[in-house]
């Protein structure tokens, strides 16, 4: 059995190569080990140049048929909801001035209703490994369907099959992960309203994250110590949610809700990870298998779009399917997006630390950059953007000395933007 293209996960990254790349006429064949998408605090936040993506490929209306919820404003703010640091996406250029907040399955929804006529979706198929012709060039995958093994050849093998990809590491390719030093647990509160913006609080004990969801829900993230609640028994556990709601008065509008569903929650492990190989001859990685961040940024489920994006951007111009052709495509796709990655990666890192760190310089560091970023509208032009992917720019180290107050910046105010003193809403 052969395709122009075995994509292997049927996540946001898998099936969105699916859809750029059998929009080019390809035959793609999409993997994926299980048989229904699971239920996962994940990948909820669509960046502007995410949804200008999506708009790109049709798959706009669906999202807003499944109730995404626009929001044009990231404030981080202070335990009693005073604003420390608000970007306000209204400001960004082109038509994509909001972010829109949308459950996971509800983007995989939106996509699958776009896969063209040349795209093939099985589930419950396990992908063993990459299959390699005498050169060294990935020429298809090995596969248990059914229990029974089979060989599936394709031009060009996408491994979108997550963190631990099997594919990446057939293929010889390494991924270095970096474990942070906390957790975060994810709560899906129902029925209740908060404002429609992305709330970031400051809190002693690090992040709470709160942001609407479709259906009148809401996703609040609360940052822990690893062990913190291992062995906690239901009082133990009501006791620990009184203290996170007492540490953090802005959110006792959720207090009732966030008791009575402290069973329901999820604890995520936070972690980084880049590939320092985006592709081999034959294989391009995508998504969380060439790279993850941390989920404060909202940059994960982003980037994986954008690589599909690229991918099939770049294939079309090497000019077809054909085997040289595709690796032409495969070395141009690794150099495009490990820049931007690397990027990606760096603002995610530098916003998590900002945000996470607890105690002792790092957050004194946190601190100080967020009052002098906050002060110089150009700081905050170029942060908004890098985060929106809308024009991103790299903050160079005179605009770190910025940031940091040991330098002042003549051109904070240049350009149409004036000061403004930043609102006090809170959830």
């Amino acid at each position: 059995m052969s395709y122009d293209v075995v994509v292997c996960g049927a996540g946001v990254g898998g099936l969105a190569s699916a859809r750029a790349l059998g929009a080019l006429g390809l035959t793609v064949l999409v993997l994926d080990r299980q048989k229904a998408p699971a239920e996962v605090a994940k990948g909820e936040l669509l960046q502007p140049e995410s949804v200008r993506i999506l708009d790109d490929w049709g798959a706009l209306p669906a999202l807003r048929t499944g109730g995404a919820v626009p929001v044009d404003r990231l404030a981080i703010r202070d335990p009693g909801g005073r604003v420390l640091l608000g970007l306000d996406y209204r400001a960004l250029p082109g038509a994509y001035r909001e972010i829109l907040c949308t459950g996971y399955s509800n983007v995989l929804h939106a996509l699958a209703g776009t896969l063209g006529k040349t795209v093939e979706v099985r589930r419950g198929v396990l992908v063993e490994k990459a299959v390699r012709d005498p050169t060294g060039r990935v020429t298809g995958v090995r596969v248990i369907d059914g229990g029974r093994p089979e060989e599936i050849c394709a031009r060009l093998v996408v491994a979108a099959d997550g963190l631990s990809s099997r594919l990446r590491r057939s293929a010889g390719l390494p991924g270095v992960r970096r474990d942070y030093d906390h957790r975060l647990l994810a709560f899906d509160l129902p029925g209740v309203r908060v404002a429609d913006e992305v709330s970031a609080y400051r809190a002693e004990h690090g992040l709470r994250l709160v942001y609407p969801l479709p259906g009148d829900r809401c996703r609040l993230y609360v940052q822990i110590r690893p062990e913190e609640l291992r062995g906690l028994g239901a009082d133990a556990l009501d006791a620990w949610c009184d203290r996170t709601l007492a540490g953090v008065p802005a959110l006792e509008p959720l207090a009732e809700v966030l008791r009575a569903h402290l069973r329901g929650r999820q604890i995520l492990a936070v972690y980084r990870l880049r590939a320092p190989r985006l592709s081999t001859p034959g294989l391009a990685l995508v998504g969380e298998a060439a790279h993850a961040v941390h989920p404060m940024a909202a940059q994960g489920m982003n980037s994986s779009l954008g690589d599909a994006e690229t991918l099939a951007r770049l294939l079309e111009s090497a000019g077809g399917g054909e085997p040289a052709a595709v690796d032409r495509a495969l070395a141009g796709y690794h150099a495009d997006r490990l820049r931007r990655l690397d990027h990606t990666a760096t603002v995610s890192h530098n916003a998590a630390r900002m945000l996470t760190s607890t105690a002792g310089p790092a957050r004194l560091l946190g601190g100080r950059m967020m009052r002098h970023t906050a002060a110089n509208p150009r700081l905050l032009r170029l942060t908004t953007g890098n985060l929106a992917g809308v024009d991103p720019h790299r903050l160079t180290p005179v605009d770190r000395l910025y940031q940091l107050g040991l330098l002042r910046d003549r051109r904070a105010y240049v350009g149409p933007e004036q000061p403004t003193t930043n609102g006090g809403r809170t959830a």
